[in-house]
């Protein structure tokens, strides 16, 4: 019979990577480092997660989680709701502070990029595209546009602010972005 996770170390391991990354990138952390912080042992790190490369995808999914956007038929609360998620998730947490050496270990390690675009990036969009081809076809919305670039102007003043800290990531940024997008892809004033 196979023993069931201890999800206090899991919790553990994936608080002490956020907290490792933000101080040290992902370069200097190591599975050593990450196991001492947590108060475990490195097996019990390795049992859960093959390379550190896993780990530090599964403390970003655990922090930013991968399926934002509701679809209820509400289009602008769903956006909203879609984007508070990764306002709050990157707006005065770990995540947000570890976020630009982050993105800069993303550029210079491929496997790592891989894995996050594939298990973070992807998943997150892929939801707000659902939700957003659902209006679509109730006609809450321009039948035709560029998906991708509205997927990305919904996300971009969020990460741009985190990125550059200029300004504060809040509730108000979620609205007054979904508003604008939905501006350029309503019919007719209905959302």
């Amino acid at each position: 019979m196979a023993r069931s996770r201890n999800t206090d170390i899991d919790d553990a391991v994936l608080g002490a990577t956020l907290e490792l990354l933000g101080e040290l990138g992902y370069a200097d952390l190591s599975i050593g480092q990450v196991a001492s912080r947590a108060g475990v042992h490195r097996p019990a790190v390795y049992r859960r997660w093959p390379s550190k490369r896993h780990l530090i995808v599964d403390a970003v999914v655990s922090e930013l989680g991968v399926a934002p956007t509701p679809d209820t038929g509400d289009l602008r609360a769903d956006l909203i709701v879609g984007i508070t998620t990764l306002a709050t998730a990157l707006g005065g947490t770990t995540l947000g502070a570890i976020l630009p050496a982050l993105v800069s270990d993303l550029a210079r390690d491929p496997d790592l990029s891989e894995d996050f675009l594939r298990r973070v990036f992807v998943p997150r969009r892929e939801s707000t595209a659902r939700t957003l081809e659902s209006a679509r076809q109730r006609g809450a919305i321009r039948e035709s546009f560029d998906m991708e670039f509205v997927l990305d102007a919904l996300a971009a003043p969020v990460y741009y602010r985190v990125l550059f800290r200029h300004l504060p990531v809040d509730a108000a940024l979620a609205t007054q972005t979904v508003d604008a997008v939905l501006a350029a892809l309503t019919v007719d004033g209905v959302r």
